[in-house]
């Protein structure tokens, strides 16, 4: 992320924001008070805060989908039935249920009915296949599975890998598709619940800040997902920081959000600001640029939900008249480059871009609060960057064994202070904790998570996104891990090593993910095409290497690590690579072709859309 000195909060800036700060503070104090559950056996989470919307906004619409509108009521007796059902079937306090459904209104009624029995929903990427889907579940060992019918097919292909209960393999049909007899060795959940008891179940009122709500899987440095734990106190944080605190969302609100709902941004801050303001969540099954406007307008919304990429594909629309034609005042997300912020606002007349950082396995998030341009904001729980090594990405210790802080301005390694405040609810393997964990960071006994992510200190407590460190990079909104790369791209049999990194592509958001590989034989005997159908089988889309660089020998460390950092710098221009070879898929072909300097210079200009 290019950063100019002019994104510096000044003294200025900040008296310009005094009035907009003395209208905020009452309900900034209300949020606050919301977001922060004191005691253990206070009533909360998601099924408590749902209740509470629906009390007070019972007509107003609580899900809109296509030409579908509930009201807050007829969505709360829906998950109602749907909770009253799954407890008749021995689903209660501490049973996972894995998830598995696209973005649609079944899916969230069925969350919602797991979280107000304080069952825990693991949410299955529903772009996941095979191996990697039959790790995720695994994992998390759950009790039941609540399977869509667009999915059906790739769960049928692992079912016999994962012990779930025939009898707890609740089928949710596809109503955009035309309805079919249920599966066998399935139950129809919603017809099987259909004339269930439709009041809120006493369990929601036995739900506390501790009790896990979710499973949000994340990339793991080792290649396959961890399940990273979100609480019903961190979802009261989540849903009253950015619902109330920075979107001040109302029940005239209506945010519009096409994220995939298995992630914390789409489920969590943007459902959860919804629920907060009694407000609509209207949502789509699939991300389309070309729908997008059409759709806010319908929906009338005037909030939306965005991740960097989002909003460039939105950019790059032809230009229209109609494109201030909404009634979008506000937007809530991560990931948006400076080079494209201040063009949204300008184009679709957007007034205020809460742009947010949370790691979703972390303990600390940022909320531009106040409207600043180019910054996620500032977090009232402790925070420090700190200088670290560019070839390895630890943080550096001093001569005094303490770490070392950057100065202001600076960029650094962010590192979260744990503490009674700001609990790190972790991974649900243990181990995968103390990987993340430092500890007598600035003084004996403090404790700190690492992000893995590098910001820049910008004033006033306020920070800027620089880029994510180590093993995982991010491209289309999703985390990449690079071991999951290498791992698949080993199994094929002209490959015989491989070493996969992230790297920038001109005019576009995150990184675009490359892979080194060495030829089991030699370059003349590598199939290109099959070994880009080989790895479109096997990996998720957005997770697909887009160039290859061919190596005959991989450099290695003392240590014997790949040498990534140079790797990474070399990227695919073959004027740097010392002879190696690069190749890259290009948009809408079927293959790898090779990177001359034309085809370099079409990609660098654009030309490409990736």
């Amino acid at each position: 992320m290019s950063t100019h000195q002019h994104d510096m909060i000044t003294w200025g800036m900040m008296l310009r924001k005094l009035p907009s700060i003395a209208r905020a503070l009452p309900r900034v104090i209300k949020g606050m008070q919301i977001a922060n559950v004191k005691r253990a056996d206070q009533p909360c989470g998601l099924g408590w805060t749902f209740e509470q919307a629906t009390k007070r906004n019972p007509d107003g619409p609580a899900l809109l989908y296509g030409d579908r509108v509930l009201s807050y009521a007829q969505a709360n007796q829906w998950a109602n039935r749907i909770a009253h059902y799954l407890a008749s079937q021995g689903i209660g306090k501490g049973d996972v249920v894995a998830i598995f459904v696209e973005n649609r209104p079944e899916l969230l009624v069925s969350v919602l009915a797991v979280a107000k029995l304080g069952g825990i929903c693991a949410m299955l990427n529903t772009a996941q296949t095979g191996s990697v889907l039959v790790h995720s579940v695994n994992l998390v060992k759950p009790v039941a599975m609540i399977v869509g019918g667009e999915l059906l097919d790739a769960y049928s292909a692992i079912r016999d890998q994962v012990a779930i209960d025939e009898a707890r393999t609740w089928f949710v049909a596809d109503p955009d598709t035309a309805p079919g007899p249920t599966p066998a060795g399935c139950i129809d959940l919603m017809t099987a619940s259909a004339d269930g008891d439709s009041a809120n179940p006493s369990s929601t009122g036995r739900i506390y800040l501790d009790d896990p709500c979710f499973y949000i899987y994340t990339s793991g440095t080792t290649g396959l997902p961890k399940a990273g734990i979100f609480k019903h106190g961190r979802w009261m944080r989540t849903s009253a920081s950015f619902g109330m605190i920075a979107l001040d969302m109302q029940p005239a609100d209506i945010l519009y959000c096409t994220l995939p709902l298995y992630h914390a941004t789409g489920l969590c801050v943007c459902w959860g600001s919804a629920i907060s303001g009694a407000s609509g969540f209207a949502i789509r099954r699939k991300f389309s640029a070309s729908r997008f406007w059409e759709d806010a307008r319908r929906f009338k919304a005037t909030t939306i939900g965005y991740v960097g990429e989002l909003c460039r594909y939105l950019i790059d629309q032809p230009a229209s008249e109609h494109d201030r034609d909404n009634s979008v005042v506000k937007m809530v997300g991560n990931g948006l480059r400076p080079g494209v912020w201040g063009a949204f606002k300008q184009r679709f007349g957007v007034e205020h871009i809460c742009e947010l950082y949370a790691a979703s396995d972390g303990n600390i998030g940022f909320t531009n609060v106040l409207n600043f341009d180019n910054t996620v904001g500032f977090s009232l729980a402790p925070w420090a960057l700190v200088e670290y090594a560019h070839d390895t990405c630890a943080p550096i210790r001093n001569g005094s064994g303490f770490m070392q802080k950057v100065a202001r301005g600076g960029q650094g390694l962010l590192l979260a202070k744990i503490d009674d405040k700001a609990p790190l609810d972790g991974y649900t393997e243990p181990e995968k904790n103390l990987k993340v964990i430092l500890t007598d960071v600035f003084e004996k006994g403090d404790r700190y998570f690492n992000t893995g992510d590098l910001l820049r200190d910008i004033g006033f407590g306020h920070a800027q996104f620089i880029d994510r460190l180590g093993d995982t990079y991010r491209w289309k909104g999703e985390n990449v891990s690079t071991t999951e790369v290498e791992n698949i791209l080993l199994q094929h049999p002209q490959v015989a090593e491989a070493v996969a990194y992230g790297v920038e592509v001109h005019n576009t958001n995150g990184r675009a993910g490359m892979a080194a590989i060495t030829p089991a034989e030699s370059l003349a005997t590598l199939d290109f095409t099959e070994l880009l159908q080989f790895a479109r089988e096997h990996l998720p889309g957005y997770a697909v290497p887009l160039f290859l660089r061919v190596k005959v020998k991989m450099e290695t460390t003392g240590t014997f690590k790949y040498q990534k950092t140079r790797l990474k710098e070399e990227a695919f221009d073959p004027s740097k690579t010392g002879g190696d070879p690069v190749f890259a898929w290009l948009p809408g072909s079927a293959t790898y072709v090779q990177v001359t300097e034309a085809v370099l210079a079409d990609i660098c200009a654009g030309r490409h859309r990736y």
